[in-house]
């Protein structure tokens, strides 16, 4: 029997949709709602990144925009068919057997929830069932779920990142994933109902990077932005990532960003003790100098001297460092670079 009988027959039936969309998600996530049917016969859950301490509107906009009822998961949601779940803010949604589960675990890519959480665990809950989805977004939560989904034989699809509003998140899926189904917003509907079906996706691109599984290989590196633990690298369905002992996992996109956040607030930080204690020292010296004692007064001096002048070498090379090594890489730029130098050594 070939592979699309048997898809007809429902051996590849897909029951379980998951989306993940940050900066720019909701516009897209709208459109892609309108376009499921009434009779969808598939459950679908959704995390978009929202700040811990903000109301999320989500599941009311979703509402409104499609046929199908939405609403905040609950702990031990039961997943229904033609029902949408969103994840409430500051907790992961993850999948477990058939219901959902919210936790308030490590933050993942600097957030909670995490994109990665929710398709993991439904690649480990669910296999083949999943369909997983990238929209819009910045960084690269959800890459290493997305291939946990492609290496359990679920299918996925991403948006295309030439009309995604934050290209981010497609863009770093496509360079590690070799997904089914690469589509503008407008086709994400239709896709998911054609997969949920057991149809063949219309058709699309498709990355021309296969994963990697050379290896398990794993090696301690830097420290954990989160909770300075030391984070160890490795690979997850051949993407790599890195991850601390006490969860907190990072893509290498969201890795790098968040250390070039905190180099720059370790600089200014550097400046403002500099430039604090060139103050002290001052203050020190016209004391010594109102107090008859000028050479301890010139001593402070001078080393204030010296606090201003290391303060102004900090910024400068703050000033600097914003333009090269504290600069964000696009995902494409940086692909572009390790193709290009891959072909000269060739």
């Amino acid at each position: 029997m070939d592979e699309s009988a048997e898809r007809r027959q429902g051996t590849h039936r897909r029951n379980l949709v998951v989306i993940g969309a940050s900066a720019g998600g909701v516009e897209t996530l709208k459109r892609v709602v309108s376009d499921l049917p009434a009779d969808l016969d598939a459950s679908i859950c959704i995390v978009l990144h929202i700040a811990p301490d903000s109301p999320s509107l989500l599941a009311g906009i979703l509402a409104r925009a499609g046929s199908l009822p939405c609403k905040p998961a609950s702990d031990r949601d039961r997943l229904e068919p033609g029902r949408i779940l969103v994840a409430p803010p500051d907790r992961h949604l993850a999948v477990e057997d058939d219901r959902v589960h919210l936790t308030v675990g490590p933050r993942e890519n600097g957030h909670r929830p995490a994109v990665d959480v929710l398709f993991r665990s439904a690649a480990a809950a669910k296999g083949h069932q999943v369909i997983g989805v990238i929209l819009s977004g910045t960084r690269g939560d959800g890459t290493t779920g997305l291939a946990a989904i492609k290496a359990s034989g679920g299918a996925t699809v991403v948006q295309d990142p030439s009309e995604a509003l934050y290209a981010g998140m497609p863009a770093t899926a496509l360079a590690h994933v070799d997904v089914d189904a690469v589509v503008p917003s407008e086709h994400v509907g239709s896709t998911i109902v054609a997969m949920v079906k057991g149809e063949d996706p219309p058709p699309a691109a498709r990355s021309s990077r296969p994963a990697d599984d050379s290896g398990p290989g794993r090696r301690e590196i830097s420290i954990c932005p989160d909770c300075g633990g030391v984070l160890t690298e490795r690979a997850e369905s051949g993407v790599p990532l890195w991850e601390c002992r006490v969860g907190h996992r990072y893509s290498s996109e969201s890795l790098t960003e968040t250390q070039a956040r905190d180099v720059e607030m370790a600089l200014w930080a550097a400046v403002r003790v500099l430039e604090d204690r060139a103050r002290l020292l001052e203050r020190i010296s016209e004391q010594f100098l109102s107090g008859g004692q000028p050479r301890s007064s010139k001593s402070f001096g001078r080393q204030a001297e010296s606090a201003w002048g290391q303060a102004t070498l900090v910024r400068q090379a703050l000033a600097e460092a914003t333009l090269t090594t504290l600069r964000s890489v696009p995902v494409s730029e940086a692909e572009s670079d390790e193709l290009a130098a891959g072909s000269s050594g060739a």
